[in-house]
């Protein structure tokens, strides 16, 4: 992924796998992946020549911005309530629904936990919290290092962090995924880790 963010040039499959010492089949099985995660698209690039169309493969531009969070600040201002628990009951349900209104996010049934993790990492890298995917014997965890609404969500956590778990709940009910997800805010002052947990 780093590879293609970092060279605006699409590639195939035998160059990108020679570059980074995979067999071809296996770098396109890495690629699809990304693909469906909406990380990266694929395009068929004609010669000017004779010979068959090649299938290249690009990173997607970031879709950092204002964007994504002009509607979800409608439904939060639409489903905010008076006590602190009802706001967090009513701003997981807004992530819910956020996450069935979102684009490239696949409806599959019972996705294997490396397609699930790269899912949902790539949602939250297109949302903009710089996630890091890691992998230790506690499980698939993805550290955010960013949060476009960190300064209201100290404030508000109740509010904002429910909001990002439901958008996490509604993304792995998206992928059929069975595991039971946990966002821990601010472990650090710049950081929030999601654990994907263990299948149920």
């Amino acid at each position: 992924m780093e590879l293609l963010q970092s060279d605006s040039t699409a590639r195939d499959v035998h160059d990108l796998g020679a570059t980074v010492g995979l067999h071809p089949s296996t770098a396109r099985s890495h690629l699809e992946i990304l693909r469906r995660a909406g990380l990266v698209v694929r395009r068929t690039h004609r010669h000017d020549g004779r010979g068959r169309p090649r299938t290249v493969y690009a990173a997607v531009e970031s879709q950092h911005g204002r964007g994504h969070y002009e509607g979800l600040a409608a439904l939060l201002a639409a489903g905010l309530a008076d006590t602190a628990d009802e706001r967090a009951a009513r701003a997981e349900q807004i992530g819910e629904q956020w996450a069935a209104q979102l684009s490239g996010v696949p409806t599959l049934d019972g996705a294997a936990d490396e397609e699930v993790a790269v899912h949902v990492s790539g949602l939250f890298e297109r949302l903009g919290f710089a996630p890091e995917l890691r992998t230790s014997e506690a499980g698939r965890q993805i550290a955010l290092h960013a949060c476009p609404f960190r300064p209201v969500a100290r404030e508000h956590p109740e509010v904002v962090c429910a909001v990002h778990l439901g958008l996490l709940r509604g993304t792995l009910a998206r992928l059929g995924a069975t595991t039971t997800p946990q966002l821990t805010p601010f472990v650090e002052p710049e950081l929030c880790m999601v654990r994907l947990g263990a299948r149920e």
